[in-house]
């Protein structure tokens, strides 16, 4: 049976023991939309941003997590990048650099009217920003 959607938008969950110096990314640098802060069941705290439709949920745990999983496609197993499609990417990429966030991959053209880029967040967590021409 498929996935019978509440919601067009998918919800994303990132552990962090770097909490202020994640918000500045996501909510100062790329403008995320706060929308408020939670505890969490069984202790820590959770910050709720939104990006379009997608609520973006920054969580310090109670506990320190045993490692971090960063370095980009190639640096771990399970989820290693997300995608958001912009329009904006050589501004965003100047706003990015500014604040001395590292680009892991410059703007460049995949295929025609497709280009990415990815830079890491204060985790090393990948961040790719795609614009399709059209």
């Amino acid at each position: 049976m498929p996935v019978a959607l509440t919601k067009k938008a998918i919800d994303l969950g990132i552990v962090t023991t770097n909490v202020e110096p994640m918000l500045k990314f996501y909510r100062d640098t790329l403008g995320f939309q706060y929308l408020r802060e939670m505890k969490m069941p069984g202790g820590g705290l959770m910050h709720q941003l939104m990006c379009g439709d997608s609520m973006i949920k920054i969580v310090a745990a109670a506990k320190t997590p045993p490692k971090p999983a960063a370095g980009g496609i190639q640096g771990a197993q399970g989820y290693r990048y997300w995608t958001i499609s912009v329009s904006n990417i050589p501004e965003l990429l100047t706003a990015c650099e500014a604040q001395g966030y590292k680009i892991a991959v410059k703007e460049t053209e995949l295929r025609p009217g497709v280009r990415i880029a990815i830079v890491e967040d204060p985790d090393g967590n990948w961040v790719e920003f795609l614009t399709v021409a059209g």
